[in-house]
């Protein structure tokens, strides 16, 4: 199971709603089984999915202090991706959901106010030695400002290459529990979260093939002969090939 956290401290952001898009393209392009879990006190993405009548993806509820035996727990059903919402404050609790996630996604929005927000989540996400990826949300494709945002970012860290816009249909397609992608599939906003999913799908594959070759450890074992001792891993080729 790979766990990918949404976090930033700024609040507004898209956290939620990039959570529940991403959680549910991964179910649609059936990549999963996949779980969200929402460790935002206010609660929005457990009341999306309490809203929502379309089987997929399930819910997970835990709390800080049981969050690494419910992982556990998690991870024996057999999921295979984790989204976890996170409160948009740069505290404890973003901290110990960072050291559990493979993968740190942080939406921001290309406006002054969040591109200052971003040290202090950036800081949380190097102090856990965790993967982050930055994503331009709420962006006007045209504007300037969401270039100049990209840029900025990208002094910062990995930027992904997929802008999602400003659309309403994005959060309006969340008030009964789906998505823009179940509401209108054709649309440019389903579009744009179909091709971040893939993106972000692809990054964790790399992680996982990392992770993979870093377990191995190779000795010598005489003369002209090698011995590969630890856990024997498997690389990932493709997805749904990770044990």
């Amino acid at each position: 199971m790979q766990i990918v956290a949404i976090c930033s401290q700024k609040g507004g952001s898209g956290k939620t709603t990039l959570s529940g898009h991403l959680a549910v393209q991964a179910h649609l392009a059936g990549d999963g089984p996949v779980a969200v879990v929402d460790c935002d006190p206010q609660g929005s993405l457990a009341a999306w999915w309490n809203a929502r009548q379309i089987p997929g993806p399930d819910f997970a509820r835990t709390t800080l202090g049981s969050l690494e035996d419910d992982l556990g727990r998690l991870r024996a059903r057999g999921f295979r991706y984790l989204f976890v919402d996170t409160p948009p404050a740069a505290s404890a609790a973003i901290a110990r959901v960072m050291h559990f996630a493979d993968l740190i996604l942080v939406p921001t929005r290309p406006s002054p106010h969040d591109l200052r927000a971003v040290r202090a989540t950036l800081d949380l996400a190097e102090r856990a030695g965790r993967s982050l990826v930055f994503v331009v949300n709420g962006a006007n494709a045209r504007s300037r400002l969401t270039t100049d945002a990209a840029v900025a970012l990208s002094q910062y860290g990995t930027v992904a290459p997929v802008l999602v816009t400003h659309k309403i249909v994005m959060a309006s397609s969340m008030i009964d529990g789906r998505t823009v992608m179940e509401t209108h599939p054709d649309s440019p906003s389903a579009q744009e979260i179909v091709t971040l999913w893939s993106y972000v799908r692809d990054r964790l594959v790399k992680i996982a093939n990392r992770e993979a070759f870093l377990r191995r450890r190779v000795v010598p074992a005489g003369f002209g002969r090698r011995q590969i001792t630890g856990e024997e891993v498997p690389e990932v080729g493709t997805l749904g090939e990770v044990a």
